[in-house]
């Protein structure tokens, strides 16, 4: 498998646009890739990342670049083309985010997901993520990877 993550940009953020989740999935990853390609133009510290196939997309990351009051560096999104799920290009594509936030000198990393995204929640938990909190918060469940 030959995945990197490359930096969207003027010429590769059209077809980032046209990734997307299955339809059942809606519900779980509701906010469309061209939402976020727009929130980072206002929030210079969100950092957006292709997952590529070779030379095909197959995936979309934002994280951010700076830690927050806490310390915390946050994964906000990840998602996995329709067409590509199930085929580890996500448990690759995570990895790869949590050694460049380890590079950028990151204690923890935090990542959060809706309930009934089983799938995203036993990926997260089997790569050492650990629920912060029974209670939901923003309606997601956290999780957070110590790094030190």
């Amino acid at each position: 498998m030959n995945i990197s993550l490359r930096n969207v940009s003027d010429h590769n953020w059209y077809a980032c646009t046209k990734l997307k989740v299955k339809a059942e999935q809606q519900a779980v990853f509701p906010v469309p890739v061209v939402y976020w390609i727009a929130e980072s133009k206002f929030e210079p510290h969100f950092e957006l990342r292709a997952v590529y196939s070779g030379e095909e997309p197959v995936g979309f990351a934002v994280f951010c670049s700076e830690a927050d009051e806490e310390g915390n560096h946050w994964i906000m999104a990840l998602m996995i083309n329709e067409k590509h799920q199930g085929q580890g290009y996500g448990r690759a594509a995570i990895k790869m985010l949590i050694e460049q936030l380890r590079l950028m000198k990151a204690k923890r990393v935090m990542i959060g997901h809706r309930p009934n995204n089983e799938v995203a929640g036993r990926l997260y938990e089997s790569l050492g993520f650990n629920k912060i909190s029974e209670e939901l918060i923003d309606g997601e469940i956290v999780r957070c990877l110590s790094l030190s």
